[in-house]
């Protein structure tokens, strides 16, 4: 072939013969004039991304070569899809099979019928995996990041859209990582509204950094009232951004540091009750830095109650939101080196692509 283009398909169905509707869409695309398929990933099942159930979904992803143009390409496609009996129906519906061009070489289309890259695709595993299998190393024409580390932002989850739900974005990381010094940042380029944490009205939180533990419970509850307050959904409209200096969970992580048992047992169970009244986020953002990094910014800043804070106390921290995020359900996760968003082009990029996680003005939902 002559100017060729390198193309990704995603392909899925969840009814009848599913993996022989999957290999005969394969042999249709391989027959099609125009188009040499190249590789196909691994088959895999998941769960139908759709607002009522049905049918698991069988996915996988192929590589091909093409010298058709973008458009007459995507209607080979959907003529694919009818041959196999596709009835478009509504959406988020089942589906014979589902032909989806997710990518065409590092092309940019934005016409009223084909979006490239596929507006969805950095919010699928099922899609991202397969990609990784083919090309994990290249780049989203639109994000600039490699498709494994999408992929790794997603834990193994799938997100989809819920016009229900507020947008919270929150920065999470340990003491003196610098999440408010990027959530300010961030505010200048994104069309939010920022929440800050009220450390500073905490009446005790002097006393139990001073060592008055007496007091901790005391403490724990202002942060866990304050915060129920600024992120709960009576506080925050589904149709605005909010962009918060904290994670809501975090609460539990300074709870089991300060607190004895029995009034940690208290706490938790207070705890249970109000996280039902507080917004997921849409997205985290994440940031890792070494514990002497914290520490020199934690003594920089000169909050006196923080003074006394040792590395074995942050990096506790750290491996706490490790083990948070390593299994994590809720949201994206995005991970950064704090030196990776130091300079303001640097958190002028982070938050071009945060923007891809709100399209719209649209919310995302966990599908997982």
């Amino acid at each position: 072939m002559s100017n060729q283009t390198i193309a990704y398909i995603g392909l899925g169905s969840n009814q009848d013969d599913r993996n022989g509707i999957i290999q005969s869409a394969l042999e249709a695309m391989s027959r099609t004039d125009g188009v040499r398929l190249l590789r196909t990933s691994h088959i895999i099942e998941t769960e139908a991304l759709s607002p009522y159930p049905q049918p698991k979904y069988l996915n996988a992803v192929a590589e091909v070569e093409t010298m058709l143009p973008p458009t007459e390409f995507l209607s080979r496609l959907q003529r694919i899809e009818n041959q196999l009996g596709r009835v478009r129906t509504k959406k988020w519906g089942p589906r014979t099979i589902d032909l989806d061009l997710l990518l065409y070489g590092d092309s940019i289309i934005e016409q009223p019928t084909l979006s490239v890259p596929h507006k969805q695709l950095h919010l699928r595993s099922f899609v991202l995996s397969g990609l990784c299998e083919l090309c994990p190393d290249s780049l989203h024409p639109l994000l600039k990041v490699s498709f494994s580390e999408l992929y790794g932002r997603l834990n193994g989850c799938n997100f989809g859209i819920d016009d229900a739900m507020s947008m919270l974005i929150s920065i999470a990381g340990p003491i003196g990582v610098g999440k408010t010094t990027l959530t300010s940042g961030l505010l200048k380029y994104l069309s939010a509204e920022g929440i800050f944490e009220d450390y500073d009205k905490n009446p005790y939180l002097a006393d139990v950094y001073a060592g008055q533990k007496e007091l901790a419970l005391d403490s724990e509850l202002y942060f866990l009232s304050s915060s129920v307050r600024q992120l709960s959904r009576e506080t925050l409209r589904p149709d605005r951004v909010y962009l918060s200096d904290y994670v809501f969970d975090k609460a539990l992580m300074y709870a089991q540091n300060w607190l004895e048992l029995d009034a940690l047992r208290e706490y938790e169970k207070i705890f249970a009750e109000q996280r039902k009244k507080v917004v997921s986020p849409v997205l985290i953002v994440c940031i890792d830095d070494t514990t002497q990094h914290c520490l020199e910014r934690i003594h920089q800043r000169n909050r006196r109650y923080e003074q006394g804070i040792q590395s074995g106390f942050l990096k506790h921290q750290q491996d706490w939101y490790n083990r948070l995020y390593a299994d994590w359900k809720v949201c994206p996760v995005i991970r950064i080196p704090a030196a990776a968003c130091l300079t303001d082009e640097q958190v002028q990029k982070l938050a071009a692509q945060i923007r891809y996680y709100l399209p719209e003005a649209e919310k995302i939902r966990c599908s997982c």
